[in-house]
């Protein structure tokens, strides 16, 4: 399947209720995705011009992040983000993305024509960040800035994970990290500053994201939108607990992006796939 010729996109619209990780429609889109990845230009350290299907010409020269690298941003669950960024295209306007990385997720809404600011902590990230905006030509429509979002504005503790610096993040939103750690006092954002105006939002906080959606103003939820990726279990039963006494829907692509009903609908890691979260009855797929 050639992902130039936008099959793989369309595919993942079209057959959003089979998103579950282990369903057969899953294990073959990977394949075709995997397929991909290993045979293209992304695996060069040079700004080379990769066609992506709807998005255009995109430019992610290789880098290591320790035991992860740029190609890791690939992966199918976040295809699957890309194909409802595109579902979206004429529904968001004003978005944010929180925990940038290297800025695939900013660039890729920027090229729908999002207008995108994007929050990166880490410094070496950040620069890498800064980069790839400027090669893929969406300086006008990304503002980059360098800090975390959390319930208030401040300066607090980063740990980075030299290991895997995907998995850095504030000081205390992981129990006992381990592994070679940096630690550094970055700027923190008040949510209910960076949310404000705001109709979408991708938030890969590192654990840190139920204090961030806690931070959102509720009247917030009535034209915002967002995907989550939940950390552990005790987030997951609390932005259970706290988006239903919101009456907010949740739904999680664990469930082929059902509303839930039940807690153990809700993702408790990166590896059950991430949850929307909507004052909408159902998740659209255009």
């Amino acid at each position: 399947m050639n992902i130039a010729e936008n099959n793989l996109f369309e595919a993942l619209k079209s057959a959003y209720v089979l998103h579950a990780r282990g369903s057969s429609f899953y294990k073959l889109m990977e394949a075709c995705s995997l397929d991909f990845i290993r045979n293209s230009d992304f695996k060069s350290s040079d700004a080379t011009d990769v066609p992506f299907g709807p998005f255009g010409q995109l430019s992610m020269p290789y880098q290591k992040m320790g035991a992860i690298d740029s190609l890791d941003l690939f992966g199918l669950d976040e295809l699957i983000l890309f194909s409802f960024y595109l579902a979206n295209r004429e529904r968001y306007k004003n978005t944010i993305d929180i925990g940038a990385n290297l800025g695939l997720h900013s660039i890729l809404m920027a090229k729908l024509g999002f207008t995108v600011t994007s929050y990166e902590p880490d410094d070496r990230h950040f620069e890498w960040l800064i980069k790839r905006l400027e090669l893929n030509g969406v300086t006008d429509k990304v503002t980059p800035i360098k800090a975390a979002v959390s319930s208030e504005n401040g300066m607090s503790e980063f740990i980075r994970v030299e290991g895997n610096t995907t998995g850095s993040h504030l000081a205390g939103a992981k129990s006992d990290p381990y592994g070679d750690l940096t630690k550094y006092m970055v700027e923190i954002k008040a949510a209910e500053e960076v949310f404000r105006g705001v109709d979408f939002a991708k938030i890969d906080a590192e654990g840190h994201e139920t204090v961030i959606l806690k931070a959102v103003p509720t009247e917030y939820w009535a034209d915002l939108e967002a995907i989550v990726e939940v950390g552990t279990t005790e987030n997951a039963q609390a932005i259970y607990e706290y988006f239903t006494r919101l009456n907010v829907g949740l739904f999680a692509q664990k469930t082929g992006w059902q509303k839930a009903t039940d807690v153990s609908d809700i993702p408790v890691s990166y590896k059950e796939g991430s949850l929307f979260i909507s004052s909408s009855s159902e998740m659209y797929w255009g």
